[in-house]
C-alpha cells in the first residue's frame, strides 16, 4: 500500500516510487524527477541532457550534448566537437537479434500478417499465418527514455557496457528462406534510426535477391523520433507490407513524466508523430500500417488518461487498431499490482464508446483480481 505525499491516500494503486495518486500526479507545478535520477544513476547514464552546447537531432528528445559526453540514450556521443557514437562506427550499434519463430508475441497480435495471414497474399506468405517462418527480432540496446516499468530494463546494461556490438553485416547475414519479416524494438529504434534504416534497406535487398516474396520490415517505438527520421520508416513499412506499432504511454505531461522521463514537448512530439505515421494509413488498409498500444499501469492509466488517448486516436482514424497490454510490476515499479481484469475491460468499453472500431487486449494471461 503506496501513500501519496499529497493527499495522503493510502492505496493498493498509489506506488511508492512515484510518491503521488494520479490525481496528484497531474495536478503537480514540478515534475516528479528522483525516481529517475535514481534509475539513471543506478547505470551511469546521464540525468539531464538539456544544458549542452551541442544539440543533437538524431531522434526527437533533442539532447544537448558538451564534448567528452553522452546523449540521454548512451549511444550518442561528442567528442572534438563531432556527433559519433559509442561504437566509433556508423554501422555498428549496440544491440543484438534472434529468430522468433511465427506465430510469435507481437504487439499487433491481432492484425500482424504472420500470425493471422492478413495481407495475404500480397504481404502474407499464407492466408493462415506463417507457422515455419521466422522474425528476426532485432533488440538495441538504448533508449530515450526512462521507463520506471521498463519490462526490457536489461537494454540498460548493454550501453553502459558498449556490448554486445550489432553490426549491419550480421542483419543483412541473418536474412534466409525461412524469414519473412524483421522487427526493430529494444530500447528503442529512435536513437538508432541511421543504423536501422540502412539495415532495413539492405535487408530488403537481400530478401530480393533470394527470391523471397515476402519480407516486412516492421517497428516497435515509443514513438519519439526524429519526424524526418520515422516517416523515412514508414514509408520502408507501408511498400513491405510492415508496422508501425507505437506505445502511447500516457496523456497528462506529468503523468508521461513520472512514467517514462519525459516532458511535455516530448509528449507533443510523440502526438505528433502518432498523426505523422496515420497520414499513411489508408494507402494500405491491410494489413493496417500503425498499430496503438498502451500498457495499463494500474493507478495511473485510469479512465481519464483512457479517455483522452483513445479520443485523439479515434479522432485521428478510428480504423487504427488499439491494443491495450496487461501490466507486471517490473524494475522499479515493483509495488503495483498486475493489471486487473475489470480494468482491462472498461479500458475496451472508453475506447469503443469514444469510436475506435478495432479494440484489443493483450497479454489477457497477466490480468487479475487486484483491484
Amino acid at each position: 500500500m503506496g501513500v501519496c505525499s499529497k493527499c495522503g491516500a493510502s492505496s493498493l494503486l498509489v506506488s511508492s516510487v512515484i510518491g503521488y495518486c494520479v490525481n496528484c500526479l497531474r495536478s503537480l507545478e514540478k515534475p516528479v524527477e528522483e525516481p529517475h535520477v535514481e534509475s539513471r544513476s543506478r547505470f551511469k547514464l546521464p540525468v539531464d541532457t538539456s544544458r549542452g552546447r551541442y544539440q543533437c537531432s538524431i531522434c526527437g528528445r533533442g539532447c544537448r550534448i558538451n564534448d567528452s559526453s553522452m546523449g540521454y540514450c548512451g549511444y550518442r556521443r561528442l567528442q572534438n566537437n563531432r556527433l559519433t557514437c559509442s561504437t566509433s562506427n556508423p554501422r555498428a550499434a549496440i544491440g543484438l537479434y534472434y529468430y522468433d519463430p511465427h506465430p510469435t508475441n507481437c504487439v499487433a497480435f491481432p492484425v500482424c500478417p504472420a500470425i493471422t495471414g492478413i495481407g495475404y497474399p500480397d504481404y502474407a506468405l499464407s492466408p493462415w499465418g506463417e507457422q515455419g517462418y521466422y522474425n528476426i527480432a532485432v533488440f538495441y540496446g538504448g533508449c530515450n527514455m526512462d521507463c520506471l516499468y521498463c519490462q526490457n530494463w536489461e537494454y540498460r546494461e548493454m550501453i553502459v557496457n558498449s556490448k554486445p556490438v550489432l553490426s549491419i553485416e550480421s542483419l543483412v547475414n541473418a536474412v534466409n528462406k525461412k524469414t519473412s519479416c524483421v522487427c526493430f524494438f529494444g530500447g528503442d529504434p529512435g536513437p538508432f534510426a541511421p543504423h536501422a534504416l540502412l539495415a532495413a534497406r539492405e535487408m530488403i535487398d537481400k530478401a530480393h535477391r533470394l527470391g523471397l516474396r515476402v519480407f516486412r520490415v516492421c517497428w516497435e517505438t515509443n514513438g519519439l523520433w526524429n519526424p524526418r527520421l520515422l516517416e523515412e520508416a514508414v514509408k520502408i513499412s507501408l511498400k513491405t507490407g510492415g508496422i508501425v506499432k507505437i506505445d502511447f504511454k500516457a496523456w497528462s505531461p506529468r503523468v508521461y513524466e513520472a512514467l517514462c522521463g519525459v516532458d511535455e514537448k516530448h509528449v507533443e512530439l510523440i502526438k505528433e508523430n502518432i498523426k505523422l505515421v496515420a497520414k499513411y494509413f489508408s494507402e494500405r488498409p491491410s494489413p493496417p500500417l500503425l498499430v496503438i498500444s498502451t500498457l495499463l499501469v494500474p493507478g495511473y492509466i485510469d479512465e481519464y488518461e483512457l479517455d483522452n488517448m483513445t479520443s485523439f486516436i479515434a479522432s485521428i482514424n478510428p480504423e487504427i487498431p488499439y491494443v491495450f497490454l496487461g501490466f507486471h510490476p517490473d524494475y522499479m515499479l515493483l509495488d503495483l499490482p498486475t493489471t486487473s481484469k475489470k480494468h482491462a475491460e472498461i479500458a475496451v468499453k472508453i475506447a469503443r464508446r469514444n469510436g475506435l472500431k478495432r479494440v484489443y487486449v493483450g497479454n489477457t494471461f497477466l490480468l487479475g483480481d487486484a483491484y
